[in-house]
């Protein structure tokens, strides 16, 4: 039976704070469901733990809103916990230059985060995460479907990568925060309610970049790819590999065609990536 979300007699101050302060602009349906999500999580609505995001809803061809929590909210929780021991700042990886989704712009390619848990021994374990630029940046979407970055994230490259970035960190090193994405790493992202999880999708187009930088190796990776021959990069990330494969689709080109030409794809590495990209933009 469909179950209406219904807003009690005492909530309605707290709406009216919430619409005209916190969340101004919202739907009055979606600040009721920043109220269900708080009241089920033991969270002070007026303090803006999480956030109201609209997404596109591939299933049904629309936008919806979906609330999620924001980078706050697990810093929050990380330091109630008694065992949060503190932050590395943020490490970023070389500077690509280049035009992404027809707009020119100078992003970090990666950024690296460590966050560090007091453990019941009272050994200080450090978790690190490292998050690619162009896996995570939010595109400027609208009528004509652009992939170009949108404005915050054009305005900050940096900023925005690092806090994605520490997100990451944040759950590797407190699980029981939670494995729901932030708002921020969400932000203008589609959602395919497939047959049980929800699936990120973002078309990208990768620029080529001035000098290509050999990657760190991940901190506790969780993925153990081939290997390749010294001096010939690292993997590309699994990440990565759903762009090209995507990309692939886009240009009617077989992984076959492309395996031929370079490499299976799942050996591809930073060596030989960006003229895999630059080829799938000009395959003739």
């Amino acid at each position: 039976m469909k179950q209406e979300l219904s807003v009690q007699e005492n909530d309605k101050d707290v709406m009216l704070a919430l619409k005209s302060s916190v969340y101004p602009g919202a739907q009055e349906s979606s600040i009721a469901l920043v109220l269900a999500y708080c009241r089920a999580a033991g969270l002070d609505p007026i303090q803006k733990p999480v956030h109201i995001v609209p997404m596109w809803d591939k299933n049904s061809g629309s936008m919806r809103d979906v609330v999620m929590p924001g980078i706050g909210l697990y810093r929050t929780q990380a330091a109630r916990s008694g065992d949060y021991a503190g932050i590395t700042e943020p490490e970023f990886g070389p500077d690509i230059s280049g035009l992404v989704g027809g707009a020119d712009i100078t992003y970090p390619q990666w950024c690296r985060v460590t966050v560090k848990r007091r453990m019941k021994d009272g050994t200080i374990a450090d978790f690190t995460a490292r998050e690619f630029w162009l896996e995570n940046y939010a595109v400027k979407g609208g009528k004509d479907k652009s992939i170009a970055p949108n404005a915050m994230w054009s305005k900050r490259p940096y900023g925005q990568i690092a806090k994605c970035a520490e997100a990451q960190a944040l759950r590797k090193a407190f699980p029981e925060l939670g494995a729901q994405a932030t708002a921020e790493e969400m932000e203008g992202k589609s959602i395919d309610m497939g047959d049980a999880d929800v699936v990120v999708e973002t078309v990208i187009e990768q620029p080529r970049a001035k000098s290509e930088a050999t990657k760190p190796v991940e901190h506790a990776a969780t993925h153990a790819p081939t290997q390749p021959a010294a001096g010939m990069g690292t993997p590309i990330t699994p990440g990565m590999i759903k762009v090209i494969r995507a990309r692939l689709e886009g240009a009617g080109i077989t992984e076959a065609e492309l395996a031929k030409k370079f490499d299976h794809i799942e050996a591809l590495t930073t060596a030989n990536v960006n003229d895999v990209l630059a080829w799938l933009s000009n395959p003739s």
